[in-house]
């Protein structure tokens, strides 16, 4: 069920889920936060696809293999136009920032 908020930022606000105060070196404030959740999530998204995408032992691409090659090939062009000859350098870093950021809005 759809929950309404009063107002229109609070969807965006960041809530402490789990919380741990430990009194090691002074108190130190362990949380994991709604945030936290969504990233985690997001991760083991990203590396499930990378995973079920993967094509080592198989002679014909499947259709996740392709599609992650025509995204890797398009970030690949895009950050070549943008940054020129030291595209090898960064494009690691964008192409896994888009996918993290592609399936946190899905």
């Amino acid at each position: 069920m759809f929950r309404i908020f009063n107002y229109p930022i609070e969807q965006f606000e960041v809530k402490s889920l789990v919380s741990i105060i430990l009194p090691i070196l002074g108190y130190i404030n362990f949380s994991l936060s709604n945030l936290g959740v969504y990233t985690i999530i997001t991760v083991y998204l990203t590396i499930a696809l990378h995973i079920i995408a993967n094509n080592i032992n198989k002679l014909i691409p499947n259709y996740l293999s392709i599609s992650l090659d025509s995204s890797l090939a398009s970030i690949n062009s895009l950050v070549k136009a943008q940054i020129g000859a030291n595209n090898e350098n960064y494009l690691p870093f964008i192409y896994s920032l888009f996918f993290f950021f592609y399936l946190l809005i899905f």
